[in-house]
């Protein structure tokens, strides 16, 4: 018997007892149009509606397609949606448990079908980037020669974890993480439609509000928390799904934050404003709080890489690095995974010596700007690779820093209206000390006479 995505057994049990099946999987959807969300994949004409037997392409037929995306938004759910509506062959594997012997297997078992009696199949391949690049390369002849049409799903970015060939034979669909309106519609749906609670019981906004929080974008996990929540109330007879009934069932309390009022604000401005304080606690308590309301850990990450260059800057060099690849390693891993890499940016930006020098020098380098101190470029510096450069003056006497003794060359950079200038003031406080020694030193070699470097204003 073939591996299949939901074994007859299980649809027997599920017809005769719907209870018997969790919530999300009595929720998925029948068609296409009951999908929630990832509408920019399911237009007329798209992939997913070709493999459904939506609309013939004849020899431009149905390609194979990666389904990329976090976890709980759709990738299994459009799998099985394309198992129920098409009349092709079916199979399903997990890339955890098979291997190159599983994948020859239903190759072949294609090949036959095929041969056979005409029958088309589709491979749900699940957690693909599991696979290693010989498991991977065992896909190539029967994507590129349709013997089967893969359907394969990552939560990995595709470019790092799958093989060029098999992208270049696929189509590359990526599904967006669900909204909070696709998961409050899907909710509506559960708690009334007979598949799901059937109006067993009611939840109240407050509460609803709190489910889509803990959900943070997954559909399974909005449902799973959902059925929970109801089986609660009902064992205490009660009709609603209250706040505390849900947050005495899924074990975590409502957080006072909205993600699109003043909270988003002030609690994003007391984490950055306790980094700068050096408070490592207080900076860990807000990150905890934005993690907890679901908020978009992109966002924060954001947040930590302005902080780097504002308030540390060459106090700590590796500050903006560090900061720089958490947002990457953000980007790649999200939720939950992601809160351990934002805790240790955090950590390292509240402990790190703080610096704004770096942020007053360009403020003071615009404002002076702004006031229309900008001037010629001394002729020397502009360019002279042109036919006619040098007849302009172009170029001429520039002396190469290179050729110079110590590399610094002592001519005039800046044009004239703020030549003595000095933007940059470094403090003395950790790594910066050594740019204060070097800055003062280079200015003296340039023949820089004391200048005035002026401020720009902070962040309030």
């Amino acid at each position: 018997m073939e591996p299949d995505l939901f074994t007859a057994a299980a649809e027997d049990r599920q017809e005769k007892d719907p209870s018997s099946s969790p919530l999300a999987v009595r929720m998925r959807p029948r068609t296409l149009d009951e999908v929630v969300g990832q509408q920019h994949l399911l237009k007329p004409g798209s992939p997913l509606r070709r493999l459904v037997g939506e609309g013939n392409g004849g020899p431009a037929g149905p390609s194979s397609v990666i389904l990329w995306g976090p976890p709980g938004i759709g990738k299994t759910t459009l799998a099985y949606v394309v198992s129920k509506a098409t009349n092709k062959r079916f199979v399903e594997l997990s890339a955890i448990t098979a291997g190159v012997k599983e994948v020859r297997a239903v190759i072949e078992g294609a090949r036959r079908a095929t041969g056979g009696y005409g029958k088309e199949t589709v491979l749900f391949l699940d957690e693909i980037h599991r696979f290693s690049k010989a498991q991977q390369d065992s896909l190539l002849p029967a994507v590129e020669n349709r013997w089967v049409t893969l359907i394969a799903a990552t939560t990995e970015n595709p470019y790092f974890s799958i093989i060029s060939p098999l992208l270049s034979r696929s189509l590359l669909l990526t599904l967006e993480s669900l909204t909070d309106d696709d998961l409050r519609g899907l909710l509506r749906r559960a708690l009334s439609d007979e598949r799901g609670l059937g109006g067993a019981v009611t939840l109240p906004e407050e509460a609803e509000a709190h489910l889509l929080r803990i959900a943070g974008g997954d559909a399974r996990r909005a449902l799973t928390a959902l059925e929970a929540a109801a089986g609660a109330a009902l064992s205490k007879q009660e009709k609603e799904i209250t706040l505390l009934t849900l947050e005495e069932t899924v074990d975590r309390a409502a957080v006072k934050y909205d993600r699109d009022g003043d909270q988003h604000y002030d609690v994003a401005s007391a984490l950055i404003k306790s980094i700068r304080g050096s408070d490592v606690d207080a900076a860990l308590h807000y990150l905890a709080r934005m993690i907890e309301a679901g908020e978009d850990p992109r966002f924060i990450a954001r947040r930590l890489m302005i902080s780097a260059s504002e308030d540390i800057g060459l106090a700590d060099p590796t500050a903006l690095p560090t900061a720089v690849a958490a947002a990457q390693a953000v980007a790649m891993i999200g939720f939950p995974e992601a809160a351990l890499t934002l805790s240790h940016a955090t950590i390292a930006l509240a402990l790190a010596p703080k610096s704004n020098a770096a942020t007053l020098a360009i403020f003071a380098a615009q404002e002076d700007v702004r006031k229309g101190l900008a001037g010629p470029v001394p002729a020397h510096l502009r360019d002279g690779h042109y036919k006619g450069a040098a007849k302009l003056g172009h170029a001429q006497g520039y002396v190469y820093p290179h050729d110079v003794p110590g590399g610094i060359a002592a001519q005039q950079y800046a044009p004239e209206a703020v030549r003595d200038k000095h933007y940059y003031q470094p403090t003395r406080y950790g790594a910066e000390a050594r740019y204060a020694d070097v800055v003062e030193r280079v200015r003296e070699r340039l023949g820089r006479a004391a200048g005035d470097g002026g401020s720009g204003p902070s962040e309030g």
